[in-house]
This record gives C-alpha cells, sequence and structure tokens, in this order.
C-alpha cells in the first residue's frame, strides 16, 4: 500500500457529491420528460415542499411541547398550500405559526 493515496480525501468526497448529483439529475429529467416541467421548476417544487415539511414538524414539536391543540388558521394554510404549492400559500403557512408564535425562525 502506498503512502500516499492516489486521491485526497476532499477528491473522494467530491466525486460522490459530483455522482449524487448525475442521479439526481437523471431522476429529474426522467420526471421532466413526463411532467412536462423544467429542472428549475422541479427544484422549485421540491424546495418549496421541503420547506413545508419543515415547518409542519417544528409545529407538531412545538404542539408536544406545549400542549396546544391544532389550530384552525394553520390547518387552512397547510391545505391551502397543499392545493396550491406556490411561494404566496408557503408564506401563509409561515404566517400562521407566527401569529401562534410557533414559527420556529
Amino acid at each position: 500500500m502506498s503512502s500516499q493515496p492516489s486521491h485526497t480525501l476532499t477528491e473522494r468526497v467530491l466525486a460522490q457529491v459530483r455522482d449524487a448529483e448525475r442521479a439526481v439529475d437523471q431522476a429529474t429529467l426522467r420526471r421532466r420528460r413526463s411532467s412536462g416541467q423544467t429542472q428549475e421548476q422541479i427544484r422549485r417544487a421540491r424546495s418549496l415542499r421541503q420547506v413545508f415539511v419543515d415547518l409542519g414538524t417544528s409545529y407538531r414539536e412545538f404542539r408536544r411541547r406545549t400542549g396546544a391543540d391544532v389550530s384552525p388558521e394553520v390547518r387552512d394554510a397547510a391545505c391551502r398550500f397543499r392545493r396550491e404549492r406556490d411561494v404566496t400559500s408557503l408564506v401563509a403557512v409561515a404566517a400562521s405559526l407566527e401569529q401562534v408564535e410557533a414559527l420556529p425562525w
């Protein structure tokens, strides 16, 4: 075994990152072909969904910690986001969480 590895750890990590990026890009291409969406639209939709999921997790933790019931305003905003899946409806979710003092940021 050589005392000097053929690739540095950084190079190996970056190679893994590039492989993962290619996998994501290929999955995105398959979805785009079937959905008619651009890669940017798919990326945006995934990002919006991830923030929504994170907010939901934070809200459930808040409710467990405080014993609060589900707020009708939060429920309505979440339902609206599920229908519309856009920035405006996601902002409404965050606003409803802020109103009940459950917004994590």
